[in-house]
């Protein structure tokens, strides 16, 4: 199957065109996609932005997604940028946040819980002509709220303790725009960032030098905190 070019690779997966309106995202690991598929077409159907999910592709390995093109920056991009501030940057994060936490839950019959991205940081949101777009769904689960705004807190915290962070791109500001906004909601609370340290531990795609900075990223969430 030819995929055209590459356009982007994170830590497990390449993102490859196929024409003008769909891309393959490829995972190196061959993860089954079955998961987050369910998971994309459960929170689109409640108008969540999601990319929409294409027609297979002949060729394409069972594992593979065929999502829309999306046209725009990451809204990592598009801080240093100088596009938008981190006032409106954590705004955003935090209306994306709240928005996916009102759609009840797709399996779990708790009703507290609800759908958690656990990924929401700013490399996982397009900025495109018809708004923001969230990507990246591989980590979706079901839970409480807390937790997936404490995953998002920590791992800002754990980029802005980033000694190779370039200059210029302080996330400090960011993180605090972001709990200030999440304050109403209950914020990151030490228990959920307990968790999320201890999730984001046992990620296997995380490098020693990030997990290193696991516990002094709680401490700036909670020193950062409204």
């Amino acid at each position: 199957m030819h995929t055209g070019q590459l356009l982007g690779s994170g830590r497990t997966a390449d993102v490859y065109a196929l024409d003008g309106s769909w891309v393959l995202r490829r995972y190196r690991d061959r993860s089954d996609t079955t998961e987050e598929l369910a998971v994309m077409s459960y929170v689109g159907a409640f108008g969540f932005p999601v990319p929409r999910i294409g027609p297979p592709t002949e060729g394409a390995r069972p594992t593979d997604l065929v999502l829309q093109r999306l046209t725009g920056p990451t809204l990592a991009e598009a801080l240093p940028a100088g596009r938008l501030g981190a006032a409106e940057a954590g705004a955003l994060l935090a209306r994306l946040l709240r928005e996916l936490h009102a759609i009840p839950p797709r399996v779990s019959t708790n009703p507290e819980d609800c759908v958690l991205h656990l990924d929401l940081h700013p490399e996982n949101v397009m900025l495109t002509a018809g708004g923001a777009v969230v990507i990246d769904w591989s980590s979706a689960a079901e839970g409480p709220p807390g937790l997936d705004r404490a995953m998002s807190a920590l791992t800002l915290a754990r980029i802005a303790l980033d000694p190779a962070l370039p200059a210029g791109a302080d996330v400090r500001p960011l993180l605090a725009a972001l709990l200030a906004e999440l304050a109403d909601d209950g914020g990151a609370s030490a228990a959920d960032l307990a968790l999320a340290r201890t999730r984001q531990r046992q990620n296997p795609y995380l490098t020693e030098a990030e997990r290193g900075r696991l516990d002094e990223a709680v401490e700036l969430v909670l020193d950062s905190s409204p």
